[in-house]
């Protein structure tokens, strides 16, 4: 069985860490290459940055800032925002991404998942799916959670899943920085009905929910930022704890 991994997730804004709830009232978190370096040391399984305003701002994600984390850590390291263009994968890539995250972009034009499949491969590309629960049902959000879209969240998770996407890093917004806990009935539901690796996020406040997002949600991964970032929750700690309740993750 694959080990569950622990994700720590660096939102970026103006080239510094931010943390905020239901997508709005950010506060800073701290200097990205640092925090990178920390967790990286910490024994996280991979690391997240997404530059949260580029696609809003109609610009690329900062390339340098990218660079230096990359140089500062040795685990898995995915990127996002403001991703549109083969080329912009091709930057990353070689500014030491493993990976790109991509979600407007995405949506605005799906065959960017085929495209980046078949020129750099499946495992390359995440496609992150923010979205909300509505009456109508869980509905995938635009620009940073700002433009509500018609697209239902598990028939697009089908659509990029078939075109090729590696990973689909699933975020609820209305469980984004609450600590209340991950949208587990939905990442079960995910989970069950695609054979691709399903990435949770939003919603970790303790332990227990990280323990809940692998056993009920049924998750390959679970993201989380301020619960790290503010020092409460430490990533050995939480290991040694998944491991008391036989959740597989890599100790050190």
């Amino acid at each position: 069985m694959l080990a569950k991994r622990i994700i720590p997730c660096l939102d970026i804004k103006d080239g510094t860490t931010v943390k905020g709830t239901n997508f709005v009232n950010l506060r800073q978190a701290g200097d990205p290459v640092e925090l990178g370096k920390h967790y990286s040391q910490e024994g996280a399984d991979e690391l997240v940055f997404l530059d949260i305003t580029a696609s809003h701002e109609k610009r690329k994600t900062f390339t340098d800032l990218v660079r230096r984390v990359a140089a500062n850590i040795n685990i898995p390291f995915t990127v996002g925002g403001g991703i549109y263009e083969l080329a912009d994968v091709d930057r990353l890539l070689q500014a030491g991404a493993d990976k790109v995250s991509i979600n407007s972009a995405a949506l605005r034009n799906p065959t960017l998942i085929d495209d980046i499949a078949s020129h750099f491969g499946s495992q390359v590309c995440v496609v992150a799916i923010d979205a909300k629960e509505t009456s109508s049902g869980w509905k995938c959000y635009l620009n940073g959670g700002r433009v509500e879209t018609d697209k239902n969240l598990f028939e697009w998770a089908k659509e990029a899943c078939d075109r090729g996407a590696g990973e689909i890093l699933f975020t609820s917004m209305d469980h984004d920085g609450v600590k209340t806990g991950y949208a587990n009935q939905a990442l079960s539901l995910l989970s069950d009905t695609l054979p691709i690796p399903i990435i949770a996020s939003g919603g970790a406040g303790t332990q227990e929910h990280f323990k809940d997002a692998f056993l009920k949600g049924k998750a390959d991964a679970a993201l989380a930022a301020s619960v790290f970032h503010f020092g409460e929750i430490r990533i050995p700690e939480l290991k040694q704890y998944l491991c008391k309740h036989n959740i597989n993750v890599r100790l050190r």
